[in-house]
Parts: C-alpha cells; structure tokens; sequence
C-alpha cells in the first residue's frame, strides 16, 4: 500500500529515484490515466479506451498495456519498448498532495508534491538526487513538478470531456476476442470506446460543439488508436514465445 509522504527537502535530502523500468518498480500496469491533450502522442504507441471506475461510475479515457491485471507488454527487462511513457506513469512515485496554508488569517489549500516513501523506486543508494547538495531542486525533481501540473490539469479536464461524450450517446462497452498463435483464446471486456457510427451521423451543430471545445479530434485519434490493438496481439504472441 502507497505511503504519502510531504515531500521536503530537511527530512528527504538523502532521498534518491530509482528511474529504471521493470516489473519491480511498480510498472506491470495493465493500463494507464490519459487526457485529451496527451491523447495525440500516446495515441502513436497504445490503444486508448475508456476505463469506469466501479464506484464512482466515472469514465476515465486510459492507455492500454496489455490484455489483464499486471500485464505490461511494453516492458522488455529493463526498458519500456514504447518511445512514449505516458505522464501518469512518468511522474511514478510522485503524486499532488493538499495543505492547508493560511495567510492574514485567511486558509486556502495549495498544491504540493507528496511522494510514495514506501514504492521500490526510492532508494538512499540508487537513483536520482531529489535536491542538490547545497540546498535546492534537481533538474529532474523540476521535470517531476511541472509533469504533476500538467497531469493535474489535464485529468481535471477529463470530466467535461467525458460529460461531452456521454451527452451525446458518445460512448459504448466493448469487447475484443483475441487468438494467440498457439491457439489461446482471450477476451478484454470491461472498458468502452467511442460509437463511431454515433459519431458519424451527429449534427453540424453537435460537430462544431466538439470541434470548439477541441474533443472532436480527441474522439477520431482515440479511434485511430485502435489499430495498436494488432500491436498488443503480436507483443502478446512474443511474450508467450519467450515462456514457452
């Protein structure tokens, strides 16, 4: 189980990130958030789908890694085979946190970067210097702080998108039935993606709602990504090969 800590440079000085990839490090994800304005560049590596969340019924568009639980066919021993890693998985360990500050009395909740002190990518001995020595932020805590913003508001932004999709009956479950080369059957059920006959058949005025609110080429790219399903099938067929 995660542990939030505050991150801070008196009680974490010594603290180093392991940025290797590997199934140790926390990176066998079946699938990974996304957000309409990283949809075109992870459209080029991974299939986009839609995830619901079993509790809040929330719709989250996601990169798909592989065909279950824990499964990363992207990963090849220690390197992540796709040129593009998508933020959610970048900022690995870090996540934003809330602090209450108050100012002439006055208390607002700030931003802040938290860090999982327990994930096997933190480390006293490998890694990445978190703060330099003479006081201060790394050049890669740096990147880590702006790659949180971004995903922050790229993910709070995922709602009205959704909400979009959904108003327009944008949405469908879908299911994939795959066959490996050795004959094994599996089938990926539980997410959804874009109707594209719903799709092709809105209004204009429905058409120039999504085009201004810069969804419309969001939906067409997510489609387009599927193509990367063959991708998955023939990672899938190489990963077998080498077990077997």
């Amino acid at each position: 189980m995660a542990n939030h800590v505050l991150l801070n440079s008196v009680e974490h000085s010594d603290i180093r990130v392991i940025t290797q990839r590997g199934d140790k490090y926390g990176d066998n994800l079946w699938f990974s958030p996304t957000f309409v304005d990283e949809i075109r560049s992870v459209q080029a590596h991974y299939p986009i789908v839609f995830h619901k969340d079993q509790n809040s019924a929330q719709f989250t568009p996601v990169a798909l890694f592989g065909f279950e639980q824990q499964e990363n066919l992207f990963l090849e021993s220690s390197k992540w085979s796709a040129n593009y890693i998508p933020l959610s998985v970048q900022r690995m360990p870090f996540f934003i946190g809330r602090q209450d500050v108050t100012t002439d009395g006055v208390t607002e909740q700030q931003r802040v970067i938290t860090l999982d002190i327990d994930s096997p990518r933190v480390s006293k001995t490998q890694g990445v210097e978190l703060f330099l020595e003479y006081g201060g932020n790394s050049q890669y805590l740096e990147d880590i702080a702006a790659i949180l913003e971004t995903l922050h508001h790229g993910l709070q932004g995922n709602d009205n998108f959704v909400n979009a999709l959904i108003s327009l009956n944008l949405l469908e479950p879908m299911t994939l039935d795959i066959t490996l080369d050795n004959g094994a059957n599996h089938k990926l059920v539980g997410f959804y993606t874009i109707n594209e006959d719903v799709l092709n058949t809105l209004s204009s005025d429905n058409i120039v709602q999504l085009h201004k609110a810069g969804y419309l080429q969001a939906a067409y790219l997510i489609l387009a990504s599927q193509v990367h399903f063959n991708d998955l099938v023939a990672l899938k067929n190489k990963r077998v090969a080498q077990e077997e």
